[in-house]
């Protein structure tokens, strides 16, 4: 019987190394900003559009529940090589669509050589300079309101 996360695991970007190492870099991108940062994976899109699948993630997640509306969500479909990210209003004010298609766009070169955890890795650094641009760290009053954990779906 054919496995639905067999590709994953093809691919290796969900062993147990490579997870740690995107946990990490949320982490890292996390520590200098109030803002939340989440990674959703799964093999297909199921007739969805990918910017469509990720907001549906999003708000299931209760992602914009977020004090200050700053989370943000990288979505892959990996067998069906579509990506998404989707910012929450109060990121998306402050950067807009052309940030977030540099982004997507960051990833899919290094998709195309299959350095998954790489352009993972790079986009959520990048995304958490900006969100530390827009919402820094406030010692004191801030708290990890999203877990760091990677999502995986079917």
């Amino acid at each position: 019987m054919w496995n639905p996360f067999s590709l994953f695991k093809k691919s290796r970007l969900l062993s147990a190394s490579d997870k740690q190492l995107l946990v990490q870099a949320i982490q890292s991108a996390e520590k200098t900003t109030s803002g939340e940062i989440r990674v959703y994976l799964e093999s297909h899109l199921n007739k969805k559009e990918a910017l469509e699948r990720a907001q549906h993630i999003f708000i299931k997640n209760k992602m914009h529940e977020t004090k200050q509306r700053n989370g943000v969500l990288l979505y892959v479909a990996l067998e069906d090589k579509k990506l998404a990210i989707y910012g929450d209003q109060g990121i998306h004010e402050k950067v807009g669509d052309d940030y977030w298609n540099q982004q997507v766009e960051h990833m899919i070169s290094h998709f195309k050589s299959e350095n998954y955890v790489t352009g993972l890795t790079e986009v959520i650094l990048a995304i958490g300079d900006a969100l530390t641009d827009h919402f820094p760290y406030c010692r004191g009053n801030d708290i990890n309101e999203l877990s760091d954990e990677i999502m995986v779906g079917k």
